[in-house]
């Protein structure tokens, strides 16, 4: 929910959509059940997602230097 409250509050999400996809994925019982989710819906993640560079963060290799490790 972090990420869609960020989305909203970066105006990628409406309220509408927020509230949608927040309710959709609070009534889900699986990970498959949130991939049934209205395809108006998920057009919008995937924009928001897109703006954000989320693909982009995941796809990212870790810093082996980070907090200290190397």
């Amino acid at each position: 929910m972090k990420t869609l409250d960020e989305m909203l509050h970066l105006e990628l999400l409406t309220p509408d959509q927020h509230r949608d996809i927040g309710a959709w994925i609070a009534q889900a019982d699986s990970p498959e059940d949130i991939l049934q989710m209205p395809a108006a819906l998920w057009q919008a993640v995937e924009r928001a997602s897109t703006v954000m560079g989320i693909d982009e963060d995941l796809m990212r290799p870790p810093a082996l230097d980070a907090d200290g490790v190397a």
